[in-house]
């Protein structure tokens, strides 16, 4: 129980002043996202803030480490909205539920691991494209609604909006070098604030986007039929937000890792990630996600523990119940620059540096998953397809360190000692090798250095056989590791033409 809340951990020096204020700033920006992704998405404004105040507290409290951030982000919230469009809001809270169900499903069977096998060119594009992403959504806020059609601020407006920015991002930038007593974000949001307040400035507000007044979290049982038609509706958009999540989540939580050099616990987060979602299903909030910019807001104010997730968190439920009129107030010009700030820190700046020192297909993979991050913000595709192309160019690379060294001994038998991993990408070269026309009455092939990986393996292995037998001649296979073996005893069916042993293992007897 002392490990599980770093807040009450007195073995680790926390700063209670800086996690507040961490936890105010990421409060103030998570506010103007939440409400403008459940804005596109058709849903109630307040579900955003409900989804950022259940997210953000529960995951907080228990998840994989401190200084992650969760809310209502925009990854998962996208992959709804067709549902609500087709079905509704009773669905669409169901979903949301049935993700936490699977997230959950996940942490338990200790799933999450797996995001261990994204390469880091991966991760290269994966938060180089992510900065774009977050610096192209906050372009939105130089619009305005005329005629129920957004179109581009011009003139004064333009120019009010451009200078409050542009004055944000000084301040964050030059508050650091003074004084880092308070996070420099929270500082600029309170001049610029105090600036438009006292001089009159007319400029975007929160309450541009949507009111954020409102009640407690509603309990709110998903009217919906409860039947295996309604599973068929909701489990393919379940199935897609909780991937997306856990994808979102798990990549933020080793880029957490990464900066703090500390080390989270992956299927914690999920279980806490699913648990989470389960209660926005039944408090109508949206569900979400650990927000990576917001994670970021965080720790660059400074924040190392769960403290201040769970202040962010419970800042925005005041806000709820009493602080709204204060917060719509608030210019958007000062959270679009704070948001501008982030986006340049995430944007990994020393990929530049070593590009020239990457080889090609990395810099290939770093360049895909950028693109389809940025067009299509699907961040869970872009990983998938940076991970699959990594793999194809790892398994191309490997197959083609498959070689054999051959010699014949002063018994007149033909050995081949082969070098690198058989499996289904290296079996060509590999049949490839042998002389099976000329060579001896017995051959011996050597395994020492090679190891059989796959079926297509015991394949071309079989085939080798065969061959072998069709001309009388005799076969061993010499020095196979011990999952070698267990890959061949599985095949005794497959490979039973020949004689088939081992100085040190039987693995075939003799029939």
């Amino acid at each position: 129980m002392k490990k599980l809340f770093n807040l009450f951990d007195f073995s680790q020096k926390v700063n209670y002043k800086t996690e507040i204020l961490a936890g105010f700033t990421v409060a103030m920006t998570m506010i103007p996202e939440s409400l403008s992704f459940a804005i596109l998405a058709g849903f109630p404004p307040l579900m955003g803030l409900y989804a950022a105040f259940i997210a953000g507290l529960v995951t907080a409290i228990f998840g994989g480490r401190p200084g992650l951030i969760s809310g209502g982000a925009g990854a998962t919230v996208i992959v709804l909205i067709a549902l609500m469009k087709s079905n509704g809001l009773e669905y669409v809270f169901a979903a949301v539920a049935l993700a936490g169900v699977l997230q959950i499903i996940v942490g338990i069977f200790k799933w999450g691991k797996f995001i261990r096998l994204v390469p880091r060119p991966v991760m290269f594009g994966f938060v180089n494209g992510l900065a774009i992403v977050i610096f192209m959504s906050q372009l939105e806020q130089f619009k305005t609604i005329v005629n129920n059609q957004s179109v581009w601020l011009s003139g004064t407006p333009l120019y009010i909006m451009a200078g409050l920015v542009a004055l944000t991002v000084g301040i964050v930038m030059l508050v650091p070098k003074l004084t880092k007593a308070v996070p420099a974000s929270l500082i600029a949001i309170i001049i610029i604030f105090a600036l438009v307040f006292f001089f009159g400035i007319q400029t975007k507000t929160v309450k541009d986007i949507a009111s954020i007044s409102g009640g407690f979290p509603p309990f709110h049982i998903p009217n919906i039929p409860l039947n295996w038609k309604t599973l068929q509706i909701i489990f393919p958009y379940s199935l897609i937000m909780g991937a997306v999540g856990l994808t979102e989540g798990l990549l933020t939580l080793n880029l957490v890792d990464e900066i703090t050099r500390t080390k989270g616990n992956g299927n914690r987060e999920c279980i806490a990630q699913g648990t989470s979602n389960i209660l926005n299903g039944f408090f109508f909030g949206m569900g979400g996600c650990p927000m990576i910019a917001q994670t970021l807001v965080n720790l660059s104010a400074g924040s190392r523990a769960r403290l201040s997730g769970i202040v962010a968190a419970l800042t925005i439920l005041l806000i709820i119940l009493f602080g709204a009129p204060i917060i719509e107030r608030l210019p958007m010009a000062a959270l679009v620059g704070v948001m501008f700030m982030v986006a340049i820190s995430t944007f990994e700046w020393a990929s530049f540096k070593i590009v020239h020192k990457m080889p090609n297909h990395d810099v290939f993979v770093v360049v895909i998953v950028a693109l389809i991050t940025v067009l299509f913000h699907n961040l869970a595709l872009a990983v998938l397809i940076g991970v699959v192309i990594s793999a194809l160019v790892f398994a191309w690379e490997s197959a083609k360190r498959i070689r054999a060294k051959k010699y014949i001994d002063d018994n007149g038998i033909k050995h081949y000692e082969i070098y690198g991993p058989l499996f289904f990408a290296s079996i060509v070269a590999f049949t490839e090798k042998f002389d099976i026309e000329n060579d001896p009455n017995e051959v011996i092939i050597d395994f020492k250095e090679s190891r059989i990986a796959d079926m297509s393996a015991i394949d071309a292995l079989n085939s080798v056989t065969e061959r072998y037998s069709k001309l009388g001649k005799k076969l061993h296979l010499k020095h196979l590791s011990p999952d070698c073996i267990r890959l061949l005893k599985n095949a005794e069916t497959i490979i039973d033409i020949n004689i088939i042993e081992d100085p040190l293992y039987i693995v075939i007897n003799e029939k």
